[in-house]
């Protein structure tokens, strides 16, 4: 008798053992760390190339440039630009996948899966190569009213059926809406192959096609939604327990989930502005972020945006050396390292049933 019960109770899934939750300071100085190696990133970005420029440039070509040394001339109007983007687009890229993934509490939740970037990508091809805006200043409302757009379609599409709106569902109508959008993106610029040849990251993603003066126009815009985002901290941990206990401690989850989409929309149309649709950054770098930070969206959200540049800069310096002379576009790096945090969430035990 006592046999079979013990034979029983070994045949019952043992629980987990809940992870210890780390401290204040620990999180502090994780965070300190993280911006220590995005610094070092920032560094290489600098320093390393297809094109050669000896590293005793780098800093004269940063602080004090000589415009006539070529290796300065270099780092003073390709790579500055090109890191300052990848600086702003990964920290937007970051901050929106870890709102998305909170407010809907979809693990697949990402502006690229989700065919977010491709809502604002289209939008912004429509309005340069249709309407001749050249201004960022112009076409980065239709990068925010292509996000809109394309986020309330997959919303709408994943939503039917009595289920309502699941993680497979949304994930599979994002995809579904990308697929469509970028084919029309296609479509447009290869009506003129000049305009391919100029705009042709906003298929693939890239950090080389903005200006200095794109980057200054577009930052306010990230600057407004990083502040959304963090204004959301208590609220996603909030909404995280469901709707019901979110109202019973007293949060709004309607206006919560009006800001998140406010939010979400100026992060994404801004990123796709500056880099053009780059995915994965916005599914993989929350995940990674709550390895480290636990469940608590107010050290999620500020790890998000941190650890979201490092990726986006490495990829973006891998792409650079692998394929000399040439590169390798940063959104096919990060499309080939994100879909390996992807294809693990779909496989997860905790997913299997949807």
């Amino acid at each position: 008798m006592s046999g079979s019960t013990l034979t029983a109770a070994q045949r019952r899934p043992q629980k987990k053992e809940a992870r210890p939750r780390r401290s204040r300071p620990v999180l502090a100085l994780g965070l300190l760390a993280s911006l220590g190696v995005l610094l070092l990133a920032v560094v290489a970005s600098l320093a390393i190339g297809s094109g050669d420029v000896p590293f005793r440039d780098v800093l004269p070509g940063v602080f004090d440039p000589d415009l006539t040394v070529k290796g300065q001339l270099v780092i003073q109007e390709v790579r500055i630009p090109r890191t300052v983007a990848g600086l702003l687009a990964g920290a937007a890229l970051g901050l929106a996948g870890a709102v998305m993934q909170g407010v809907a509490r979809n693990p697949l939740a990402d502006p690229q899966l989700l065919g977010i970037n491709a809502g604002a990508s289209v939008a912004v091809v429509c309005s340069i190569t249709l309407l001749g805006f050249t201004v960022a200043t112009q076409f980065i409302w239709f990068g925010f009213l292509g996000a809109l757009l394309a986020a309330l379609l997959v919303y709408g599409v994943g939503s039917l059926g009595r289920e309502g709106a699941t993680p497979v569902k949304l994930a599979l109508a994002g995809a579904a809406t990308a697929a469509v959008l970028t084919s029309i993106t296609s479509a447009i610029l290869l009506q003129d192959r000049g305009s391919y040849d100029q705009f042709r990251f906003w298929q693939l993603g890239a950090l080389t096609a903005r200006s200095s003066e794109v980057l200054w126009q577009v930052s306010p815009f990230i600057l407004v939604g990083t502040l959304l985002a963090f204004s959301l901290g208590p609220q996603l941990n909030a909404l995280s327990l469901g709707d019901d206990l979110a109202r019973g401690l007293g949060q709004r989850v309607g206006r919560a989930r009006m800001v998140s989409a406010l939010a979400v929309v100026i992060l994404c149309g801004a990123a796709t502005v500056v880099a053009g649709p780059i995915g994965f950054v916005g599914l993989a770098v929350p995940h990674a972020a709550r390895l480290i930070t636990g469940p608590d969206y107010r050290w999620v959200l500020p790890y998000s945006m941190v650890l979201a540049p490092i990726m986006l800069l490495v990829a973006d310096i891998i792409g650079r050396v692998i394929a000399p002379p040439g590169e390798v576009q940063v959104g096919v790096i990060t499309a080939a390292v994100g879909c390996i945090p992807f294809i693990w969430l779909v496989r997860r035990r905790k997913l299997v049933e949807l």
